[in-house]
């Protein structure tokens, strides 16, 4: 039973831009959301998941934008808005959480305002663990 509930739980990046893709349209925002998340690593898609999540809510909440934009890469997720600049951005709850769920996975959170109006987010992920050195050929030492 415990373990249905966690996979209940278990938040995936496709269904939260689904998620924001909607809720962004009945806001009155419109969504430059990428279409496809198979660029992004699979140790990282449900953090960013969270991400988008946490991002769009702000941009509804506390933002009055007209576009919201998401770009996602192997181990990165970037949100923006072009709301107006309100100043000094400072973590709230929701990013505070954020950046606790990201130093879990070893990644990073940047938030800031963006000159000329607007904000951005921008979760890293660890970059991909890869051997140091090359193996050696049999033989060869």
């Amino acid at each position: 039973m415990r373990a249905t509930i966690s996979d209940y739980r278990t938040l995936s990046l496709d269904s939260e831009l689904a998620g924001a893709r909607v809720a962004l349209r009945a806001g009155g925002i419109r969504a430059d959301l990428p279409a496809a998340t198979d660029a992004v690593r699979a140790d990282l898609r449900e953090v960013f998941g969270y991400v988008v999540r946490e991002a769009v809510t702000n941009v509804l909440r506390h933002s009055d934008a007209e576009l919201c934009t998401v770009r996602l890469g192997p181990d990165w997720v970037e949100v923006t808005d072009n709301g107006s600049s309100t100043g000094v951005a400072s973590a709230g709850n929701g990013l505070t959480g954020l950046a606790e769920r990201l130093a879990a996975v070893s990644g990073t959170l940047e938030h800031r305002s963006v000159p000329g109006g607007g904000f951005r987010v921008l979760a890293r992920g660890p970059a991909p663990a890869t051997d140091l050195a090359p193996p050696q050929e049999a033989g060869s030492a």
